[in-house]
């Protein structure tokens, strides 16, 4: 199915000058570009009016369904700008995939994929003077959509919705360089459990994750890491991240991911490294980790490194360990060696350094 999009470019564009100043800092999500991209989707008529239009307020009915029964979800991308001045995307026809998986689990209307490639496409081209050219920048695309319909009925999902793409500058998610993070165990909440929505990237999963995050604050930690609904005791993954955990060290090394069980959000960052990390002779597998085991596996130095990845921060080292009973470093707290590589061969492929032999980079602009 082909779209044909109405352009109707922004006649109050910000400043050359001013949007100078935004790129030099523009932290993360802070930032918007000066067009969005809305489609329509209705029982009627399915997806129509494909919009690239100027970034404005949304006016909603306050009796639209996703007030009331949170039935929306999103997408997380970015677009970098590369040394031949091209601007490209990382594997985001897998965001599209994922994006319609999630679709499915919210009884939410897919999306054509060559729709949602070209909704990116177009915004891009638009905004292109937005994308940062600072190392370790890029602009950072969020696709979501949202039930439209009003009335305050319970019993069926909307029957309509509105997709929409904003772009936001941001430099790194985590500040400060790469540095180790600290993590919180959270035995008390839960994320995700089976049959519920873990494995679709809706807002209610991540509104639950506050509080569990603001108690990882509390003691002195910067992320909380999720254990499973049933016994608390096997990773899943750390606040939006998928986790790493890295054995033996040298030519030794190998890697292994906590398994998707449906409560773990499948990660295209994740999903990239089990194929970028076995090429580059460092065997990876997917598993099943304990508390104990992560414990255990630090204090006889079988575990060496731990990581999380995820599109916003990339790859980002865990130094620090900590739960209600005890607390350890990972290895000696600094950012190890499997890291750092993997972290530099995938940034590499991403901003064109490094060779694509998997056809990920998708040419935006």
């Amino acid at each position: 199915m082909s779209i044909d999009f109405d352009i109707r470019l922004s006649d109050h564009r910000v400043s050359a000058d001013e949007r100078e100043r935004l790129l030099e800092k523009p932290g993360f999500g802070q930032v918007f570009t000066d067009h969005m991209i809305t489609i329509r989707w209705d029982t009627e008529h399915g997806w129509h009016d494909a919009r690239l239009e100027p970034y404005a307020p949304l006016s909603l009915d306050p009796a639209t369904a996703v007030f009331h029964y949170a039935q929306e979800l999103f997408e997380g991308l970015k677009a970098y700008r590369r040394a031949d001045g091209s601007i490209a995307a990382f594997r985001p026809q897998a965001n599209a995939a994922r994006f319609n998986a999630s679709c499915e689990r919210m009884a939410m209307p897919p999306i054509p994929e060559e729709t949602f490639v070209r909704s990116l496409e177009l915004l891009v081209d638009t905004d292109r003077d937005w994308v940062p050219a600072q190392e370790g920048h890029s602009l950072y695309l969020r696709p979501f959509i949202i039930a439209t319909q009003r009335g305050l009925g319970v019993n069926s999902p909307s029957s309509s919705y509105l997709f929409i793409v904003i772009a936001s500058p941001s430099a790194a998610y985590f500040t400060g360089g790469i540095k180790p993070v600290s993590v919180w165990l959270s035995e008390e909440y839960t994320r995700a459990a089976p049959g519920g929505t873990g494995a679709a990237k809706c807002g209610g999963n991540y509104a639950a994750a506050f509080v569990a995050q603001a108690q990882a604050v509390q003691e002195g930690c910067d992320q909380v890491v999720w254990l499973d609904a049933n016994e608390h005791r096997w990773v899943e993954e750390m606040g939006g991240m998928n986790l790493f955990f890295v054995y033996g060290s040298g030519a030794d090394a190998r890697v292994v991911t906590p398994s998707l069980t449906g409560t773990l959000l499948p990660g295209i960052t994740r999903d990239s490294l089990l194929k970028l990390a076995p090429d580059l002779g460092i065997p990876a597998a997917e598993g099943r980790i304990s508390t104990d085991q992560w414990r255990e596996g630090n204090a006889s130095g079988e575990l060496t490194e731990v990581f999380a990845c995820g599109t916003a921060a990339v790859i980002t080292p865990v130094g620090r360990v900590k739960s209600a009973r005890d607390e350890w470093l990972v290895g000696s707290g600094e950012p190890g060696p499997v890291t750092m590589r993997l972290r530099e061969e995938l940034v590499g492929i991403q901003y064109g350094d490094r060779p694509d032999p998997y056809g990920w980079i998708y040419k935006l602009a």
